[in-house]
């Protein structure tokens, strides 16, 4: 879509949003913003304006803040995998969104009001998807394990390779491991998916994570010897260990 358009898309919005007094609408500096982020995205040059999520029927009124039901209509396994998983699941039973204060691991406080939806994690804008690999979570989680990351062998690769819009296979960020990524058909090649269910064998190293995930990697030993050197003070040596080319 051209950049006029574009802007008068966003004019639009302006318009039906006004600038709010208590933070719950769209301010005319926020639209400004969010239209400069798009026109360097991929969701510009794969031809996703503005009316594509903020007005996704053209009898729908247009939408301030777009839910996860405008993502699954390009994003449908991506949704339909949040949905699934820890941070999705109360959307997909009809409650609120989960907020961090719900959580039963430690959170930072100035996070706990924040509700979990696909925007939470990824700024739709600039479809940066580096900032959501490792950024959100951290901006949220203040349990040991994920303060660790910052600290491990993983956050050094994953510092090395933090180009966009995505990280690399080499890179090594929360998503990696607990949101993996996935190759499937796709007519005569194939499509990258990225598993959002944390509810299944990607959150605990003490069940199926090691052998799907872990070692995935690292060449060591079997799997048994791994999820058990995994739990133990042989874990910070073992993901030293050589890793697969």
């Amino acid at each position: 879509m051209k950049p006029w358009i574009a802007m008068v898309l966003a004019l639009l919005l302006m318009l039906v949003y006004p600038a709010p007094a208590g933070g719950e609408g769209v301010t005319s500096e926020a639209v400004e913003e969010a239209t400069q982020l798009w026109q360097e995205s991929l969701h510009a040059l794969n031809q996703v304006n503005c009316s594509s999520c903020h007005q996704p029927a053209a009898t729908r009124p247009l939408q301030g803040h777009p839910d996860h039901e405008s993502c699954r209509s390009c994003h449908k396994q991506a949704v339909e995998t949040f949905l699934l998983g820890k941070h999705g699941v109360r959307l997909l039973e009809g409650q609120s969104p989960l907020t961090p204060a719900m959580a039963r691991l430690p959170m930072k406080a100035a996070a706990h009001q924040r509700q979990m939806t696909c925007a939470t994690c990824h700024d739709v804008h600039s479809v940066n998807t580096v900032a959501a690999a490792v950024d959100a979570c951290l901006s949220c989680h203040n349990d040991a394990h994920s303060l660790n990351y910052e600290n491990s062998k993983h956050a050094q690769l994953f510092a090395a390779d933090r180009q966009l819009p995505r990280p690399s296979a080499t890179a090594v960020s929360c998503a990696t491991c607990h949101l993996p990524r996935h190759q499937v058909k796709a007519g005569e090649g194939t499509l990258t998916q990225v598993n959002h269910n944390n509810n299944t064998y990607t959150l605990l190293p003490r069940d199926r994570m090691v052998k799907e995930v872990c070692m995935g990697c690292h060449t060591a030993w079997n799997t048994a010897t791994t999820a058990f050197l995994m739990t133990t003070w042989w874990r910070p040596i073992l993901i030293t260990l050589p890793v697969r080319p």
